[in-house]
Order: C-alpha cells, then sequence, then structure tokens
C-alpha cells in the first residue's frame, strides 16, 4: 500500500477510517461526509492508535502501522491462524492466542502477535496434549478448547520469566557472553545528516569503540552491518537470532523539527498493554541512567515499543537513540570522538550491570572501564 498521511483522499482513506472507527477511535462513517479524505480527525485518531501499539507516533500511515491496524481488527476466532512462511499472519488474534498458549504452560514464543515457528511448535503440544488434530491450525475446535480450561500460570509472562533466568544464569562475568552490536543505517542510508555529520558515520564508529571494549572484557562482540551496508531491520533481527545472541544493541541518533529538542532515550520491546521484556525494559534502564550521568545528555526516559528491530529478536534488545543531531549542542557532543568514548563506556558498564543483578554494584556514573577489566579478572582467578 501507498504510505498515507494528511491531505490525502480515496479508497486507501477510506479503509484506514473505517479500521479506526471499528476500533473507536473515530466516529462511524455518515453517508457522504467526507469519509474517503485523510483530514485532522484522523490524523489525530492515527496518531492515538500509534501511541498505544508502541509505533512512531508521527500520524502517518506506512506499512508497519497500517499491518498493526489491520491486526487489531481481529480476535481470536474471528479467522483461522497458521504459520505461513512466506506471508506470516499477524494480529491482536495471534497475541491472544500466543497468551493463552502461554497461560497455559505452552511456550509459544515471545508474545509479539506474529504467528512464528515457536507459536506452531506450542499450538501443536497443546493440540497433542488435549486430543485435537495435531495440524498447527488454531481454528473453531482449539479455540473452543482453549476458552474452556484455566491457566496454570498468571502474570508474569512466563517467556520473559526465562529471559531473567537465562541472565542469572549466565553468571556475573561477560566473558563468553555473544553481544550483537547494531549500528543504524549504512550503505545507501545515511540516516540523519546535518551540517556535514551523518547518523550512519557516527553510530558506525560508535559501535567500533564498543566492540574494542566488548572483547576487552573476554565478550563476542558482532556487528550487525559493515561499513558500506545497510540490511532491513527484519535482517538484523534474523542476524542476532541466527548467531544466538544474548543481547541486541541498536545505535542511532535521533532528529526534530525544533532544534531545541535534545537527549538520549532507550527502547525495548513492549506492545504497551503490560506485555513487556522485562530483560530489556532492565537494560534499557541501565543505559538510560549511566549515558545520563556520564554525558549530561537530557534523560529522555525509556519507552516500550513494537517496532520490528525490538520485537523480532528473540533475545533481549534496546535501541538507544543518542543525541540529536538537529540540536547544536547534542550535535556537537557526537562529533567530539572522546565524547563517543564515553558513550561507549556507559553502554559498556551498563551491560555489566545488567549481568551482576545488583552484586557487587556501584553508584550510577562511577563505575569505570578500568573496574570492570579488574572485576572480569578476579572472577577469573
Amino acid at each position: 500500500m501507498r504510505v498515507l498521511r494528511r491531505g490525502d483522499a480515496g479508497p486507501d482513506v477510506s479503509e484506514i477510517r473505517s479500521m479506526l472507527a471499528a476500533l473507536d477511535l473515530l466516529p462511524p462513517a455518515n453517508g457522504a461526509n467526507g469519509y474517503g479524505s485523510f483530514d485532522s480527525a484522523v490524523e489525530h485518531a492515527v496518531r492515538a492508535f500509534q501511541q498505544r501499539r508502541g509505533l512512531i507516533t508521527d500520524g502517518i500511515v506506512g506499512p508497519a502501522t497500517y499491518r498493526a491496524l489491520r491486526g487489531a481488527n481481529y480476535h481470536l476466532g474471528s479467522r483461522p491462524l497458521a504459520y505461513l512462511i512466506s506471508a506470516p499472519v499477524n494480529g491482536d488474534d495471534v497475541f491472544a492466542l500466543q497468551d493463552r498458549l502461554t497461560e497455559l504452560g505452552y511456550d509459544a514464543g515471545r508474545p509479539d502477535g506474529v504467528f512464528g515457528p515457536q507459536t506452531e511448535h506450542g499450538l501443536r503440544n497443546f493440540q497433542r496434549d488435549y486430543g485435537l488434530v495435531v495440524d498447527g491450525i488454531c481454528g473453531a475446535a482449539v479455540v473452543r478448547a482453549l476458552s474452556q480450561l484455566s491457566p496454570r500460570a498468571r502474570g508474569g509472562r512466563p517467556v520473559f520469566l526465562r529471559e531473567q533466568e537465562q541472565v542469572r544464569r549466565a553468571g556475573p562475568r561477560l566473558r563468553g557472553k555473544r553481544i550483537v552490536i547494531d549500528p543504524g543505517h549504512g550503505g545507501s542510508d545515511a540516516g540523519i545528516e546535518v551540517h556535514g555529520l551523518r547518523e550512519a558515520d557516527i553510530v558506525w564508529d560508535l559501535a567500533r569503540r564498543l566492540e574494542g571494549r566488548m572483547k576487552a572484557t573476554g565478550m563476542e562482540a558482532l556487528i550487525s552491518r559493515g561499513p558500506s551496508h545497510g540490511p532491513a531491520e527484519a535482517d538484523r533481527a534474523a542476524f542476532a537470532n541466527e548467531a544466538g545472541a544474548d543481547l541486541f544493541l541498536s545505535l542511532h541518533n535521533d532528529q526534530n523539527s525544533s532544534p531545541d529538542a535534545q537527549g538520549v532515550a532507550s527502547f525495548h520491546f513492549g506492545n504497551g498493554y503490560g506485555t513487556t521484556s522485562t530483560v530489556g525494559e532492565l537494560l534499557a534502564g541501565f543505559i538510560q541512567r549511566e549515558l545520563a550521568a556520564r554525558t549530561g545528555l537530557l534523560d529522555c526516559r525509556t519507552h516500550p515499543k513494537t517496532w520490528e528491530i525490538l520485537r523480532l529478536t528473540r533475545c533481549p534488545a534496546v535501541r538507544i537513540e543518542i543525541g540529536y543531531l538537529t540540536n547544536p549542542g547534542d550535535r556537537r557532543r557526537l562529533a567530539d570522538p572522546a565524547f563517543r568514548d564515553v558513550v561507549a563506556e556507559g553502554i559498556l558498564i551498563a551491560v555489566k550491570r545488567l549481568y551482576l543483578l545488583g552484586e557487587g554494584d556501584q553508584p550510577t556514573g562511577t563505575f569505570t572501564f578500568a573496574d570492570v577489566l579488574a572485576h572480569e579478572l578476579a572472577r577469573a582467578e
């Protein structure tokens, strides 16, 4: 579909308005009352939907917002669900299926609203245990059985509790942990470019600085792209999944039409309805506090999002927006290699704090790279 924004009109806009009305974000159609126009009311409704769903809140209906809108109009039982490799099924009904299977003790994978192989595996196990046809298809019989059973677990989202347990079992040492560092953009996609500073170049340099520090601690640090490549977000997530990464860190800079916008923000997987990657949220918090304390950048806090880069990675993932290239102060800092060293050290310390789980920790902003190396050496003895 084409990207839709304020001022557009036609049948595509009519479809968007219809979906928004079904979600009670717009009044229903009333005759020929401009039903095919993308006006300010539609833009406001789109923004409200995007904010609710953890999408970029720009009031524009692009592919991600359109998929989410379509998915939001499905409920469990409104259509058969199955794993389709070429065209993955997604929607609120898939999320409800994943959530229900997890409550019943079946591992359906991360509750992300996408019917993938792990969801099919969990569904087949459920069908086998309850004497249903084991075809991996969620039809009327499966929905009926799901509605009749009491959950084995409530709250805490078991799939995310498993994430926490994996961190605990991994121990406090960094050695051997596999981290994928994802510098945004790349290749023909420079990202934000202001006064000769290119986002793709800044985050590539930052990724290399972070990689060096991580390798010095014994970590296995992998960079998701080369200096002249710009993979799609799904490909970056697939790289991390195939590598069996323990953590995924995506590096970006931000921009705004106002030069006053500034600061650092961190994002983790979460759908705005209480489902969140607990480890991702914890790591985002550590990164946010360390960078705000060490750099003096304005603390723009952590936020749950359903962006592909966060949703498609099987390991805890965090995207960090480090400064605004459209802000003169942030831009001046980002242009300084010494400042990028400070950022790289802050991110490394945040990862170390995650694995320490409070053991032998120090106040925010006081842990140094030398402290980390000493801690690793002491643990090795």
